[in-house]
């Protein structure tokens, strides 16, 4: 493909001996287009109290994977959107129907989904060969996954713009958002099921059990030091591409996991935010 054979060359540009390597550099192109990502939609996950939620939609990945598996497919990307997607929206209708707390309704999914994937990979000692979806592996991207990567985010970024305004004020006031005539119920399942597909598709990167943690490191960190909403958001996709950039580069050098350093990252960063407050952003 032309832009990857243009991003190899402006990557062999700089001075570094990873440069060097096909697998970091797909890794890092991908890194620049999945951080923005999290991050735009984390703010949003951060100031609805949704992180319990994501939570529960990357670890239905072990049921989507189960149910490719007695299907038969070989890559069970599909199904694990499908599922995802599937509890996205059920969660969504079952928030406004049910009188159990949220809370409640998202631990007894996340038992059942859990459980359920588990029981069906386990069959005669099956689980094993499916443990790599448990701490991703973002150096064996591929350009194809990259060229889905940058279709997602081109979706996520006009998502943003065109829905950002009706989001807010459907987090900020339900009722007033219905007043002004916006169609909370609309934006808020449009939502959870971008931020499924984003965390499904997301899965082989980081991993089931941190991918929580890249969407909501970021937007925390960015909220204790952010005067207002935009502040917030460009401090939230600055964190989340540092975290991720250094991240990338740390595990190298390191030998260690890609996404569990780029989560170390993003902590040290929520930790110094913490400890900065907004005395000392302007």
């Amino acid at each position: 493909m032309a832009i990857i054979d243009l991003w190899y060359r402006l990557v062999d540009m700089l001075p570094f001996v990873w440069t060097h390597y096909a697998f970091m550099k797909n890794a890092l192109l991908a890194v620049l287009l999945v951080t923005p990502c999290f991050a735009l939609l984390g703010t949003m996950v951060v100031n609805n109290r949704m992180a319990f939620f994501t939570d529960v939609l990357g670890h239905s990945a072990l049921t989507g994977i189960a149910i490719g598996v007695l299907l038969g497919f070989h890559d069970p990307t599909f199904p694990m959107i499908v599922i995802a997607v599937i509890l996205a929206v059920s969660i969504n209708l079952l928030k406004d129907t049910t009188r159990a707390s949220i809370d409640t309704v998202l631990g007894v999914l996340f038992a059942f989904i859990v459980a359920l994937g588990i029981v069906i990979l386990s069959r005669q000692g099956g689980f094993v060969k499916y443990t790599s979806y448990l701490i991703g592996d973002i150096l064996v991207v591929s350009p194809q996954q990259i060229a889905w990567f940058f279709i997602i985010a081109v979706v996520v970024l006009v998502y943003w713009f065109t829905a950002a305004n009706a989001m807010i004020l459907t987090s900020v006031n339900t009722s007033l958002a219905r007043s002004r005539r916006v169609n909370t119920f609309l934006i808020e399942t449009s939502f959870t099921i971008l931020l499924a597909l984003v965390v499904i598709v997301s899965i082989r990167l980081v991993g089931i059990l941190i991918i929580n943690s890249l969407l909501i490191l970021p937007a925390a960190a960015s909220r204790n030091i952010a005067r207002n909403f935009h502040t917030y958001t460009v401090w939230a996709v600055i964190i989340s591409v540092f975290s991720g950039i250094a991240g990338l580069i740390a595990s190298y050098y390191w030998g260690t996991a890609s996404g569990a350093t780029i989560v170390i990252f993003s902590a040290v960063c929520y930790s110094i935010s913490a400890l900065l407050g907004r005395r000392f952003i302007k």
